[in-house]
């Protein structure tokens, strides 16, 4: 379990970037949502000791991880949203070298755990490949691949699906949700679909601070009856909130949010996360009512 206590972190030209943060984050997948610039990066490096935040505490199993930052570092995998690889080496080349790096020095034993995450990551067939001509699908389970050397209890991924098509989104959800069953894993992304289908518990960080965090389906369950879709055409009442419009099949469609129904050819759907997420954004903007 980790358990982060009120971080602070404010950049030397001024960037708040965390502000009174405090997370528990257990086993399974937690989810980080938040729009861009909203503070996940600085969160992710701090969280994995690659930064420190000016205030605050970050404790595993009870530990205080910044008096020891080795003790967390031994024990997570990092993975984030932009990495690089190195041209004219092959893929399990640069497994093992990654692999020496994290103090895997035992042959047999990092033999067998380059294998382990080559088959997990379903790369064996390309293990003579090189990355930086993999696909980006391939690409970004290498990275997850990397991250898993050394048998981490605790894996930090930064937008991991950022940019896949979705074929390549769908086969490395199911890899996450293989990987989570036995360790903590936190995913940080913009994209709430994301979100929607992996993660047990989510939290919503906007400009720096939690602004909810809940089981996943508690965070939009208490909006069934209060979403209504339909045409956009006019002005909406004052108790009445535009979530977002977007089109359906080239036809443009809206979501709102309200008590009761805000004309006669709009129809009650389904809550979501997103319906959440974008109530959250306005309330933290000051348009909600």
């Amino acid at each position: 379990m980790l358990n982060l206590r009120k971080i602070y972190k404010t950049y030397p030209d001024g960037t708040r970037a965390l502000k009174d943060v405090s997370l528990q984050i257990g086993t399974g997948i937690t989810g980080l949502l938040g729009p861009n610039g909203s503070g996940k990066s600085s969160l992710m490096r701090t969280i994995a000791t690659l930064q420190l935040p000016d205030s605050g505490d970050m404790l595993l199993d009870g530990q205080d991880v910044y008096q020891d930052p080795f003790l967390l570092r031994r024990l997570v995998g990092y993975l984030p949203q932009h990495f690089g690889v190195y041209s004219y080496i092959s893929c399990y080349a640069l497994l093992e070298h990654l692999a020496i790096l994290k103090g895997l020095n035992n042959k047999v034993q990092r033999r067998r755990q380059i294998d382990q995450v080559l088959d997990l990551t379903d790369l064996t067939g390309h293990a003579n490949r090189q990355p930086s001509h993999f696909s980006g699908g391939m690409l970004q389970r290498f990275g997850i691949a990397q991250a898993l050397l050394g048998e981490p209890k605790i894996l930090i991924l930064d937008e991991p699906a950022s940019g896949l098509d979705p074929a390549e989104r769908t086969r490395l959800h199911q890899l996450l949700h293989e990987i989570a069953q036995t360790r903590v894993v936190l995913l940080s992304t913009h994209i709430v679909e994301d979100i929607e289908h992996l993660s047990a518990h989510t939290a919503i960080l906007i400009n720096g601070e939690i602004v909810a965090h809940d089981h996943t389906l508690a965070l939009f369950r208490s909006l069934e009856g209060k979403i209504w879709q339909g045409p956009l055409s006019g002005s909406l009442p004052n108790d009445i909130q535009l979530l977002s419009q977007c089109l359906y099949y080239g036809e443009s469609m809206a979501r709102i949010f309200g008590e009761h129904c805000p004309a006669a050819d709009f129809e009650a759907v389904p809550p979501s996360l997103q319906d959440s997420y974008f109530l959250y954004l306005k309330k933290y903007r000051g348009e909600v009512v």
